[in-house]
């Protein structure tokens, strides 16, 4: 069984000893819960990979607690590195840079053998306790199996990997419940990789930026960010996106085939008689509500979900971005 640890102090040094002799712990930042080990150790960032189910070439987000932190890992720490990490930092971006190698630095099995290191310092109190108390970089893509739904709860962690890890910190649900923003720094413009919780506007009003956000990843071959499978972020129905005004007619269609179908809309519903939820209208409001949103409708047993298509425009462009995934194969 995965231990299951309330916050406090000692919790935090608890875990943070764990991390430091090779476990692996889960742990809520701003975005999403991580499940965390020691980046500087291959065995345990291995552990990770096998934990989740992880193919070798999806390489891993490195937390650190201070932007000096981060430059040490790194090889070269370009001019749009510093800009962006002074905007942004504590937060929900991730820089793509030069991985600098040698004894103390991030190893290969974390950059799926690449040149590039992934690096983040989240703003959450529990997350930034923990790498404080640790005292080495952290590795941490989300604490779930590999394309499953993010988790925004412990719930969601135990879900899919009880027994799998060795702990997790519970610190209730993640604030902003999408995942970070990811920018190659490594290449003239900068090249947005993910879209996050850092909107391209904000990362552009900055550096030049070139938006690669939708880049998809064939199976086998090394991607240069985490969450460029072209499934991920997805519950076991099938999830089908649909104009927001055909969501009911789907579902009675699929329901009237004989298929347990539920619903996510952006607008109330009239006493529906099938699972619904409906998450607020503006972005990051649906944003923070998305993945707990698809767990409850996972474990009430549909066997499909019908998602009102988001709208267009740049606010909306990483939710687009998930059910896009959520609904792929």
């Amino acid at each position: 069984m995965t231990e299951r640890l309330t916050i406090s102090p000692d919790a935090v040094e608890r875990a943070a000893e764990r991390i430091r002799r090779g476990g692996l712990v889960a742990f809520p930042t701003e975005t999403v819960y991580g499940l965390g080990a020691r980046a500087d150790d291959s065995a345990s960032v291995r552990a990770i990979f096998a934990a989740k189910g992880r193919p070798p070439g999806n390489p891993l987000i490195v937390h650190v607690a201070a932007v000096d932190t981060a430059r040490a890992l790194a090889a070269a720490w370009p001019e749009e590195a510093a800009a962006l990490a002074a905007a942004f930092w504590p937060g929900p971006l991730t820089l793509v840079v030069r991985r600098r190698e040698g004894a103390g630095g991030v190893v290969a099995e974390a950059t799926a053998g690449g040149p590039t290191v992934a690096l983040r310092v989240p703003t959450h109190p529990i997350a930034l306790a923990l790498l404080r108390a640790a005292r080495v970089p952290i590795a941490a893509p989300s604490a779930n199996r590999s394309t499953a739904i993010s988790p925004t709860t412990a719930d969601h962690v135990l879900k899919g990997l009880d027994g799998r890890i060795d702990m997790v910190l519970d610190g209730g649900s993640t604030a902003l419940g999408i995942e970070s923003s990811i920018v190659d720094v490594t290449r003239s413009p900068a090249a947005l990789l993910r879209h996050g919780a850092v909107p391209l506007t904000a990362i552009a009003a900055l550096v030049p930026t070139l938006d690669l956000g939708a880049a998809v990843v064939a199976e086998g071959q090394r991607a240069a960010a985490p969450g460029s499978q072209e499934r991920h972020y997805a519950p076991r129905a099938r999830v089908r996106l649909v104009p927001a005004g055909a969501v009911a007619s789907e579902v009675a269609a699929l329901r009237s085939d004989g298929c347990s179908a539920g619903a996510l809309e952006r607008a109330a519903l009239a006493s529906p008689d099938y699972p619904s939820v409906v998450l607020p209208g503006d972005p990051a409001g649906y944003a923070a509500g998305l993945y707990a949103a698809l767990h409850r409708l996972e474990d009430a047993g549909c066997d499909a979900i019908v998602i009102a298509a988001a709208p267009e425009g740049d606010a909306w462009a990483a939710v687009r971005d998930r059910l896009r995934r959520a609904s792929a194969g």
